[in-house]
């Protein structure tokens, strides 16, 4: 066990799924078999959702890595500062200035103990990015974050579940600046970032797909010049280094055709482009109740120098405190995160 990565598991907003999700994963015994997790937050949030679930888990508080004991039935909690820890009579799923706080020092202080070398990698539970910027964290969501306390400038949101996945250009911005940074440059730096995670992940010689912005690939410029003015230049440029790269691709088709197994990954050129088909492959929704009963994939930010991967769901207000919503994201967040650190441990 001692050989096993630590990950430090972000509690997420406590008003939300994530403390609940995160007991029910630590419940599993194909979980403790992977790392060794240290849940970063507070233990009275954790204990709350802890007694969700039956058997309950003792939640041990602790201020040091040495401190946790990493067994069965335990949920060892780095405890974060007391004046930053929300009030033991918050409602679940209801934004809070307080819950938003003590859900950003939460990540803040994983990523810390990643940059210390005291943790292998990071696992985000989701937070609600109005809670966040009511405490005065104005971030965009946990990429940007992560970019801030690392210092990372070349960066990208990476989706991944079995049948796919893609690679953004841009993420959080509004739909006409995402057209703007369409430009040869960024698509290449994705596109390498895209290559090294698949050759991580244990594909030799990755396929990529690279999707073109307008429909139907502009048509040859009937539809715009995006792909002729800086997508083609992109592929062909990373071609000429042997790489198997195709595009620009029409959307509309690239997605079915990576899902089939025609590429390994895909680039897509903005956040709904790729996000909307991850999630329609990705996400069950139980026809009887109208909410989701199940998510397989997972968000990774690639070019960070630490590992930081997470679910690509969000804060299910609605379902919050009711022990219900799934676990199955949290628990391939986890699988991910422990296979890339025992990657990163092999190349070191």
């Amino acid at each position: 066990m001692n050989n096993l990565p630590i990950l430090a598991i972000t509690m997420g907003d406590p008003a939300g799924v994530g403390p609940e999700i995160i007991a029910a994963a630590l419940l599993r015994d194909s979980v403790r078999e992977l790392c060794r997790p240290l849940v970063v937050g507070d233990a009275g949030a954790v204990s709350r959702a802890a007694a969700l679930f039956s058997p309950v888990q003792e939640v041990h508080a602790v201020g040091d890595v040495s401190g946790a004991s990493f067994q069965k039935g335990v949920i060892d909690v780095w405890q974060i500062p007391r004046e930053h820890c929300p009030p033991k009579d918050y409602e679940w799923g209801k934004v809070s200035e307080k819950c938003g706080d003590a859900a950003f020092v939460s990540v803040r202080t994983a990523i810390g103990l990643a940059m210390a070398g005291k943790v292998d990698g990071t696992v985000t539970a989701p937070l609600n990015k109005e809670a966040l910027n009511k405490a005065g964290h104005h971030f965009d969501g946990h990429t940007e974050i992560y970019a801030h306390f690392t210092g990372t400038k070349k960066y990208a949101m990476f989706l991944a579940d079995e049948h796919l996945k893609v690679i953004h250009v841009s993420t959080h911005v509004s739909l006409r600046e995402a057209c703007d940074r369409v430009k040869k440059a960024r698509i290449v730096e994705v596109a390498e970032l895209l290559h090294d995670a698949l050759e991580d992940f244990g594909i030799a010689n990755p396929r990529i797909g690279v999707a073109g912005l307008n429909p139907h690939a502009s048509d040859g410029g009937l539809f715009g010049w995006e792909e002729q003015q800086e997508i083609i230049p992109a592929v062909e440029e990373l071609r000429g280094r042997g790489w198997s790269v195709a595009g620009p691709v029409s959307p509309d088709a690239l997605y079915a055709q990576a899902k089939c197994g025609r590429y390994d990954g895909v680039v897509a050129m903005y956040h709904d482009q790729g996000h909307i088909p991850f999630k329609v492959l990705g996400f069950d929704w139980d026809p009887q109740t109208g909410k989701m009963s199940a998510d397989k994939g997972v968000n990774i930010t690639l070019g960070l120098p630490i590992i930081r991967v997470s679910v690509d769901h969000g804060t299910a207000f609605d379902v919050a405190g009711k022990g219900i919503a799934s676990a199955e994201g949290l628990v391939s967040a986890i699988e991910y995160a422990a296979r890339m650190a025992v990657g990163r441990r092999k190349r070191l």
